[in-house]
């Protein structure tokens, strides 16, 4: 079988590999669909991560259809359509350094349950919106940690996939309104298709004034906050520090601030501000619940989870996918697709 991976920093190749063999408790998966993450890019800038720098398979974000079956693993037959746990495989994570990618023709399941490290699909899914679900995954993780109530008010701010993920998690968890903010008019087009309630393009508008529009006023013990917003949750979904200092900027007392977006470098943050407005900051990393929370609202509402993908892209030509997955501003999310 084909494998993708990075041989070097800076560098990717699709190389040979022998196809797995199937043990009794093992499945194998025939990969449909792999979605790129922008870790992807991490990887192959630095040449991969130890034990595997220089040899490191790349994909993370899998889903394909079952076509061996070990004969003591219950609930999976040959046929099915299945989204997968890159997080709980033996050999190490799928992808993120571990032995497997799955940016590959085939990705074996070893010690395979169902609910655990794989999920069956409905065959009408298309493939493309089934490799969502991990990222999705991501979003869902990021809005469960901030503990929304239906009648909070929420801005998702970034609308790249995990931040659109976050606005239709927060939906589908009731929250009675949600806006998104980016600089891309596209994104917040989508990002009112997929459901949001309303939208700021923060290139031109004032981010702060504008949610006090939407949001009303709301209580502030911080003198240098002028005017906080009725807004009860923000979602840093960009990992900019401007990000975080607008939600501060913009933080009426009670307030919660959660962190997915990934920051490269530390953000100052004014912690008197905190103090006074009681203001709850929570990080948001992977998904150690919601891989497989996510799947039913994806099939449910897999026409607005589409919207997400920007670009598909046949393995065949998997080093045009990386190459537009890794160039900022190129695309919003790629998606490799096999035959």
């Amino acid at each position: 079988m084909k494998v993708a991976m990075v041989t070097g920093p800076g560098k990717t190749e699709v190389r040979d590999a022998e196809r797995p063999g199937v043990g009794p408790r093992d499945v194998l998966v025939a990969m449909r669909a792999c979605g790129i993450c922008g870790s992807d890019a991490f990887y192959i800038a630095i040449g991969g991560v130890p034990p595997r720098q220089g040899r490191m398979p790349l994909g993370h974000e899998p889903a394909g259809e079952v076509v061996e079956v070990g004969d003591q693993v219950s609930g999976i037959a040959v046929g099915d359509h299945v989204v997968i746990n890159p997080m709980v495989a033996p050999g190490g994570i799928i992808g993120n350094g571990g032995a497997d990618g799955a940016l590959s023709e085939y990705l074996l399941i070893e010690n395979a349950v169902r609910g655990t490290s794989l999920e069956v699909i409905p065959d009408h899914i298309p493939w493309e919106v089934a490799a969502l679900n991990e990222p999705m995954a991501v979003g869902r993780h990021g809005a469960n940690r901030c503990r929304p109530k239906p009648t909070d008010k929420v801005v998702v701010l970034g609308a790249g996939p995990v931040g659109l993920g976050a606005a239709l998690a927060f939906k589908s968890l009731g929250v009675s309104h949600v806006v998104v903010a980016d600089l891309i008019p596209a994104r917040l087009s989508k990002a009112l298709l997929i459901g949001a309630d309303a939208v700021i393009n923060a290139a031109d508008e004032d981010v702060v004034k504008r949610l006090v529009e939407l949001h009303g006023e709301g209580e502030t013990a911080f003198p240098r906050n002028p005017a906080a917003a009725g807004t009860d949750i923000y979602l840093d979904a960009a990992g900019v520090p401007d990000v975080v200092n607008t939600a501060l900027a913009a933080a009426k007392k009670g307030a919660t601030l959660g962190i997915v977006g990934v920051h490269k470098e530390p953000v100052p943050v004014e912690l008197v501000n905190v103090m006074s407005n009681e203001i709850t900051i929570v990080g948001c990393m992977g998904y150690p619940d919601e891989i497989f929370q996510v799947t039913e609202d994806l099939v449910a509402n897999w026409e607005r989870y589409q919207l997400i993908v920007s670009h598909t892209v046949p393995f065949e030509n998997v080093d045009v996918a990386l190459e537009l997955a890794t160039t900022p501003g190129a695309a919003d999310k790629v998606v490799v697709t096999f035959p």
